[in-house]
């Protein structure tokens, strides 16, 4: 494929970067809020006074007018003088710088620390998010003040010290809510999709985690600075923070009018009236952001988890693309592990198409997920194997699988939708895909993005990468989905059942895809599917899989004409397309039992119109009963009969 050319390529990733075109949109809408206006307003005009205070204030503030000490507000002295005569808006505004600073302060150890905590232990899970918990406990449970005054005893009159002490301190309620949203973001399809396009765990987390984490992080800071800045005024207020000599604060001009409260009211007023007023600005500015940010990133749709399921062959195939064998996948139970998968094995040969087919809860994603290293939290291999090109994927690490996902494995979810990152438009998606796979430049990255876009016939792909995946249509999105799986350019293609939810008219253009791009890629196609009909344009080899275990494996036209397990013979005559017109659909008593409830002998029986007593004595193993077909019943002889 040839490279497009550099301005064509242009549009894919515009810049400004989206994340900060929406957080622009995201202050426009925070400030046709009342409230929310006013506060930004007053901390805007608090915060450039107090900086730019040796510019705009009217007077020195250790400038001293004795002869109008106590003096109310005058067009000399707008908000009065305290005691010693000095200028109180002047004293106000470097005041401010002092308390801000330290505010500051305190803010960034509490964001860095709970942030970043927070992020690491709620996407990793584990021992890490065992040990930050336990922190994070162990933090909660020391008496703040008590810490504080100690540090203010030991440093006395440092608020560096002071304000850092304040952040670790109080970081703990930051870090339970990154982490608390980081758990549940990390099970979306759009993170796993990331994971298996082959980034890294860092860069999943800066980019596609922490994005959708904004609004409540903004409102916990909000609410902290409130508190720093009170806790900053109450320290200077009781003379154990900075001195007055070293220049004034909001905390220690509090204390000066309480002193004088006797001799003039007013004092007190401007000094108390700009601790409250910065106070309840930053509450309220945290409260509008709330509103504005609360449900913007809310879940679109939920990830349904069932069980996957495999099967198993004799020998395995040194020139198969992959080789599965006996592969077992359990999960914790209260009475130890539930096997999910049972003893799975298959080939896959370079350029083929296989598809695994079944009931929901058969095991047929949780088989596919297991090679891919994208198991559900606490799934594992527990035996068995996956030879792909030289390596067990069953005995990868997670960075090792990562080398192989993307670069050498595809994916192509169910539900492309969730599989895109509704923070970032198509274009910039598909960049940091291509360019965690290549050593392509920024302009190289755009114009591959855009090949791929073509290459999987999206009209318009200029336009197409401009957007975001809410503006896609479903059969749209499933196109991005195909091409975001071959920016790696993978040789093996898991396809998840991929025309689910779609119509007819737009399944059948992506099974016409996914047909094109295997003959003219070379790719080799696992597809997982409960559609017979899809399974007959697309594949050219079946494995039936039911409650964990593969019951029969065949070519296709064979198990059409003359399938040997009960349960193919089931599925073929509910499949719509080759019923009868006239009467009922013919339908499988029963429902396929969990886990829990598999039976040790045949895991059909109960639903099986030819189980005998000896269905029932003991394990059915996975034999062949034509050459190239393997099955799992006793009775095979009596379908080929009938």
């Amino acid at each position: 494929m040839t490279i497009a050319s550099a301005s064509a390529s242009s549009v894919v990733e515009p810049a400004p970067a989206p994340t900060a075109a929406r957080t622009c949109r995201a202050w426009r809408v925070l400030l046709r809020k009342p409230l929310g206006r006013v506060a930004a307003g007053y901390l805007l005009v608090v915060v450039v006074a107090s900086v730019g205070a040796p510019v705009f204030a009217p007077t020195d503030p250790a400038a001293q007018d004795l002869a109008h000490a106590l003096s109310g507000p005058s067009a000399a002295h707008w908000l009065g003088t305290d005691r010693l005569g000095r200028d109180v808006l002047s004293r106000l505004m470097f005041g401010g710088q002092i308390t801000l600073l330290s505010t500051v302060e305190a803010t960034v150890v509490f964001a860095v620390l709970g942030v970043g905590l927070g992020l690491v232990a709620g996407f990793r899970g584990g021992w890490v998010d065992g040990v930050t918990a336990r922190f994070a406990d162990l933090v909660l449970a020391l008496p703040a003040i008590i810490v504080l005054l100690m540090v203010v005893s030991v440093f006395p009159g440092d608020d560096l010290v002071t304000m850092v002490a304040l952040g670790v301190l109080s970081c703990p309620t930051l870090l339970r809510v990154v982490r608390g949203q980081s758990m549940a973001l990390r099970q979306e399809l759009y993170v796993k999709a990331a994971r298996l396009a082959g980034l890294t765990n860092l860069r999943i987390m800066i980019r596609h985690i922490l994005p959708r984490l904004t609004g409540p992080v903004i409102v916990q800071l909000s609410l902290f600075s409130a508190v720093a800045v009170l806790v900053q005024a109450a320290l200077s207020f009781l003379g154990l923070s900075t001195p007055e000599t070293r220049g004034p604060s909001w905390g220690n001009m509090v204390g000066e009018a309480s002193q004088v409260l006797s001799r003039d009211q007013w004092l007190l007023v401007p000094t108390g009236g700009v601790l409250v007023l910065t106070v309840l600005a930053l509450g309220l500015l945290g409260d509008a952001v709330w509103d504005v940010t609360v449900g913007r990133f809310q879940r679109t749709q939920s990830t349904a988890r069932r069980p996957v399921m495999h099967s198993t062959v004799d020998t395995e195939h040194v020139d198969a693309l992959l080789s599965v064998r006996g592969l077992t996948i359990a999960f914790p139970g209260e009475a130890g592990d539930v096997t999910v998968v049972q003893d799975v094995s298959f080939d896959v040969a370079a350029g083929e198409a296989v598809g695994i087919v079944g009931e929901s809860g058969c095991g047929k994603t949780m088989t596919a997920r297991g090679l891919l290293g994208l198991l559900p939290d606490g799934g594992r291999i527990i035996a068995g194997s996956a030879r792909f090109e030289g390596r067990d994927l069953a005995r990868l690490t997670e960075r090792e699988h990562a080398r192989v996902r993307g670069s050498r494995i595809g994916l192509i979810s169910q539900e492309p939708m969730a599989g895109l990152d509704p923070s970032f438009r198509v274009g910039s998606q598909l960049v940091e895909v291509v360019r965690r796979h290549s050593t392509m430049s920024r302009r190289q990255g755009r114009a591959r993005a855009l090949e791929l876009l073509d290459l999987v016939n999206l009209p318009e792909p200029d336009q197409v990468a401009r957007r975001y995946p809410h503006e896609l249509s479903g059969g749209m999105a499933q196109r991005v989905a195909i091409a975001l799986a071959l920016a790696g350019d993978p040789v093996l293609l898991v396809a998840d059942e991929p025309t689910t939810a779609l119509d007819v008219t737009v399944q059948a253009e992506i099974l016409a895809l996914l047909a094109d791009l295997r003959a003219r890629l070379g790719m080799a196609v696992i597809l997982v599917t409960h559609d017979w009909g899809v399974l007959a344009d697309l594949c050219d080899r079946a494995v039936v899989m039911y409650a964990g275990q593969i019951v029969e494996q065949a070519g296709v036209t064979e198990l059409y004409r003359a399938p040997r397990h009960p349960y193919t013979e089931g599925l073929l005559a509910a499949n719509p397309h080759l019923a009868a017109t006239t009467g009922d659909l013919p339908a499988i008593p029963g429902t396929v039992p969990p886990p829990s409830a598999w039976p040790v002998s045949c895991h059909f029986l109960p639903r099986c119109r030819y189980a005998t007593e000896s269905c029932g004595a003991e394990a059915i193993p996975l034999g062949t009963a034509a050459p190239g077909h393997l099955t799992r019943c006793v009775h095979s002889d009596q379908l080929v009969a009938r």
